[in-house]
């Protein structure tokens, strides 16, 4: 059974004065996705449109411009 059988299957079984909290949960999760999309599409946007992108850092540059010690943060 695939999840989305299950999840229909689960929903078929909760009470009527229950759906509503299921459905808002749903739309909840495909609002968050959508928006989530639209927002990283309209920065991804800004950045290829932008005349001040500046320079590259490398990740280990960001590390020490930021004073974190990179073998703290892995273990």
């Amino acid at each position: 059974m695939s999840n989305k059988e299950l999840a229909i299957q689960l929903i078929n079984q909760i009470p009527e004065y229950k759906i509503g909290y299921a459905v808002a949960y749903l739309q909840g999760l495909y609002a968050d996705e959508t928006a989530d999309d639209e927002f990283c599409a309209k920065l991804l946007e800004d950045y290829q449109n932008s005349t001040d992108k500046g320079e590259f850092v490398s990740f280990e540059e960001a590390v020490k411009m930021c004073g974190v010690d990179i073998n703290e943060v892995q273990n």
